[in-house]
């Protein structure tokens, strides 16, 4: 449990790997994941270590596998994923790899290029049907004629005429009319996208000078284009023309427009032939295309089957040998080594994943694993678990913690949702969050296992252990307020008589009737569980809620930073900083308990003390002589009296009140020069007493010289050999005036931020209000409307009422209030809590794991 309360303890390690079991041993690291390996070649390019051309080759084995994923994909193939995983291959096993898909891909490359082949021709066959099958039409239109050609010659020439007798303008018409014999027309007939034929006959009126004649009509069903398999809809054309002039500037404009010109015959008995053998060809082809799909589905559902494993294959070769470049190797060539942080409570894990790895390599001499010893801090890292680990997350995110320093992560399982539930508290929305949770918690692997690439889902899925946690708080927390969707539950029934009133009685004076504890209305005995059900009727309501959470959540806050400073002080005692103890937890603990602390404790004092009475005989001790907190407590930093009436004798809840007050004062204001002056003045007189230690206490030195020319060496005095000064931590190399200004700015950080962070602890309640505030408002204002209609139509309108009720609960009381809640606690314990004890100057242990590797790849691939 030591690691959960504090982080591991590392240790830096120097490991000794035989060339030919260093492979194996890396592979046995990185799934076991508790080594984090150093990187000894950083004056080294990428490209010239040793293990790069591996590093290559893995790389273009991954390329060839999101080729056959892609085709997989395309074809809407599913991929078998039975949730192994395999170990890596030995290097051996990387050419047989290396052969598999490069068969793999070539013959997909081949089959798909065969296809696309074998599409164009299909698309080209089909077209040209399409072609001899509208053009036929065009052609039928003109059947009177003995010469099809001669009909397109007649309608130039009344094309002609037309134009001639419009007016001046002509757009390229000849000044006077030709004669039929002087025409000899051809035409060209082709398939071109249907959104550029009206382009298209625009360019073809201009450019031709409006000497051409256009026909063209769509094609029903759209066409797949062979290269990119997108279906597209295109158009039938045939354009008739005169002279050779024009034909070579007609197909030009087709090349331009990409139009696809086809041979078109003039005679209906060579169309009708040069139909039927499209028509054979294309059946022809549908034969040899449906054979090929079928090859490719048969080598892809082949590959569906292995593809998931040999992904990981191939990564985690690829990691490996990206670890391995991180290693130096020996002078002999034969020995690589690597530096590596470990965490010493599995060093014995380790060292036996190292002799397995040898065993699988064969090798016969064992690695070897030496502790070094470094002044570098060490990594940070937390042992978790699936419910810990979000937990954990939320301080990471504000900062790693410093090595060794105590984790609250475990505290804030309790004070987290704890402190979300004084906000939240609400029975009925706290029992829809917690079933949220447990229904994520019980559902939780068939949900993993589909890796949803929503980041919002994502982040519910992570916290839901807090969700659920968080909901339940919130039951006990509702519970407690006596607080159901804006209703109160009458468990125990009620200690106020104006319960047992009648139903009309209730209603009538349920808006203007008010509590009140001194009456004859009060029966005398308290509520066993929280708050009174009787308290949803009372004017009044909101006065009490008010001073009774507002007391809570002073009470609560104080106690939450009271306890952020205790742990500093075991921060200190674990890293011996006895300095730091004596200078800073001292003053900041007395400080903060004199002033503020003393404050929750007249808060009890007043609750035991003062009661409600109506008789003027125990009138000092009623509500009305019953002194202010905030008032006493402003009145007593600003040494004033608190003022009273006469009839209520004075205002001190205790004899001696006004002289424990100015003494408790006195000593906090001297905590303030304490925190300010102690801890610089200490440091100043250790570093004189250890310069003047190091002055007496010189060593003895003579001057010597290798046979190299070395530098001097200090030869040390018989008497002890060279000692060492005291050590100050720290402190012992920082400029005196840095310390001075950062005692400074960390004193009125502390002093200013008790007063500010304990004001800010009333968002507790200020959020409970609001929330309370807002459920009734929804009941009052929606779902009662439906509740007092009757009849029939009232059995209608709850339907429909209760739905937007409901609605309304979930997306704002729920959803947004949970969110607004859990912000605001996420910053009490960030700013409020971590304050007085969390440096979170660390960085995050990173160890070589396959596990981390593979699921970051997953991730990278779904975005």
């Amino acid at each position: 449990m030591g690691s959960l309360f504090r982080s591991a303890e590392m240790t830096l390690c120097q490991l000794f790997l035989q060339s030919e079991a260093a492979y194996a041993c890396v592979s046995e690291l990185g799934e076991l994941g508790l080594v984090q390996f150093r990187d000894l070649n950083p004056d080294v390019n990428v490209f010239q270590r040793k293990f790069v051309n591996e590093v290559r080759r893995c790389d273009e084995m991954e390329r060839k596998l999101r080729y056959l994923e892609k085709e997989i994909k395309k074809d809407g193939i599913p991929m078998l994923d039975t949730g192994e995983n395999p170990e890596a291959p030995q290097p051996r096993e990387m050419i047989d790899l290396e052969a598999t898909f490069e068969k793999l891909e070539n013959e997909l490359r081949e089959v798909n290029q065969n296809a696309e082949a074998l599409k164009r021709n299909f698309l080209e066959l089909t077209e040209l049907k399409q072609i001899l099958r509208k053009t036929q039409v065009f052609f039928d239109e003109h059947e009177g004629c003995t010469n099809p050609t001669e009909s397109m010659t007649r309608a130039l020439i009344s094309e002609d005429s037309i134009a001639r007798q419009s007016g001046p303008v002509q757009l390229g018409f000849p000044e006077k009319p030709l004669d039929p014999e002087d025409y000899y027309p051809c035409f060209v007939a082709g398939v071109i996208l249907r959104e550029r034929i009206p382009a298209f006959e625009r360019m073809l009126w201009r450019a031709c000078r409006g000497n051409v004649f256009l026909r063209q009509a769509e094609i029903e069903t759209p066409l797949e284009d062979p290269s990119t398999g997108v279906q597209v809809f295109k158009s039938v054309f045939i354009i008739f023309f005169q002279g050779d002039q024009l034909k070579t500037r007609v197909k030009k404009i087709c090349e331009g427009f990409r139009a696809t010109l086809y041979p078109c015959p003039e005679a209906p008995a060579d169309r009708r032939e040069m139909a039927m053998g499209v028509m054979t060809r294309i059946e022809d082809l549908n034969t040899v295309l449906g054979q090929t799909q079928d090859h490719r589905h048969r080598v892809l559902v082949a590959a569906a089957k292995n593809i998931k494993n040999w992904f990981v294959k191939v990564r985690k070769i690829k990691a490996i040998y990206h670890t391995l470049n991180l290693f130096n190797l020996d002078v002999t060539q034969k020995c690589l080594i690597a530096e590596c942080w470990v965490p010493v409570l599995d060093l014995e894990n380790i060292q036996l994943a190292l002799r397995r790895g040898t065993e699988r390599s064969g090798s016969s001499v064992p690695p070897i694993l030496n502790r070094m010893d470094t002044l570098e801090d060490p990594p940070t890292y937390n042992h978790t678990n699936k419910f810990t680990s979000a937990f954990q997350t939320l301080y990471d995110s504000y900062g790693i913690a410093s090595y060794r320093e105590m984790n609250p992560t475990p505290y804030t399982i309790i004070t987290f949702p704890f402190l979300f539930a004084i906000m939240f508290g609400d029975l009925g929305h706290g029992f829809l969050m917690a079933t949220f949770g447990a229904w994520m918690i019980l559902k939780e692997k068939p949900l993993a296992a589909k890796k949803s690439d929503n980041e919002i889902w994502n982040i519910f899925f992570g916290g839901r252990y807090i969700i659920c946690l968080m909901g339940l708080f919130s039951m006990y927390t509702g519970l407690i307020y006596n607080d159901v969707f804006a209703k109160s539950l009458n468990i125990f029934g009620s200690s106020w008589r104006v319960y047992n009133l009648s139903r009309g009685d209730v209603e009538a004076i349920a808006s203007d009737h008010m509590l009140d504890p001194a009456t004859e209305d009060y029966v005398g005995y308290p509520y066993p569980l929280g708050l009174d059900p009787v308290w949803q009727l009372s004017k009044n309501k909101i006065i009490f809620q008010n001073s009774f959470k507002m007391k809570m959540s002073i009470i609560i806050g104080i106690l939450h930073m009271l306890f952020g400073v205790a742990i500093s002080f075991f921060n200190n005692v674990y890293f011996k900083n006895r300095l730091s103890i004596i200078c800073e937890f001292i003053p900041q603990i007395l400080f903060l308990t004199l002033l503020f602390f003393y404050m929750v404790v007249l808060m009890f004092i007043k609750w035991f003390m003062y009661f409600a009475s109506s008789d003027m005989r125990d009138l000092e001790y009623s509500t009305r002589c019953a002194p202010s907190i905030l008032i006493t407590f402003i009145n007593m930093v600003l040494m004033k009296n608190t003022p009273f009436e006469d009839k209520c004798k004075t205002a001190n809840m205790y004899a001696g009140q006004s002289g424990i007050q100015t003494f408790l004062l006195f000593c906090a204001f001297v905590c303030i020069p304490w925190m300010l002056l102690a801890k610089p003045i200490m440091i100043m007189r250790g570093r004189k007493k250890a310069s003047a230690y190091s002055v007496q206490h010189q060593p003895i030195t003579t001057t010597t010289a290798t046979e190299n020319g070395d530098a001097e060496q200090p030869m040390h005095n018989n008497t002890g050999g060279q000692q060492q000064a005291p050590s100050h931590g720290a402190h012992d190399e920082e400029p005196m005036g840095e310390i001075i200004i950062h005692q400074g700015i960390h004193t009125i950080e502390y002093v200013l931020g008790s007063v500010s962070h304990t004001a800010s602890y009333l968002r507790l309640w200020a959020l409970s209000l609001a929330h309370a505030q807002l459920s009734e408002v929804l009941w009052n204002m929606v779902l009662n409307k439906g509740l007092v209609a009757e009849g029939w139509t009232g059995g209608i309108a709850v339907y429909i009422i209760f739905a937007v009720w409901a609605s309304l609960t979930v997306s704002i009381l729920v959803l947004m209030e949970g969110l607004s809640a859990f912000l605001h606690t996420l910053r009490l314990h960030w700013v409020e809590f971590c304050s007085k004890f969390y440096s979170g100057t660390g960085y995050a242990f990173q160890p070589f794991s396959f596990e981390v590797i593979l699921d970051a790849s997953n991730q990278a691939k779904e975005e």
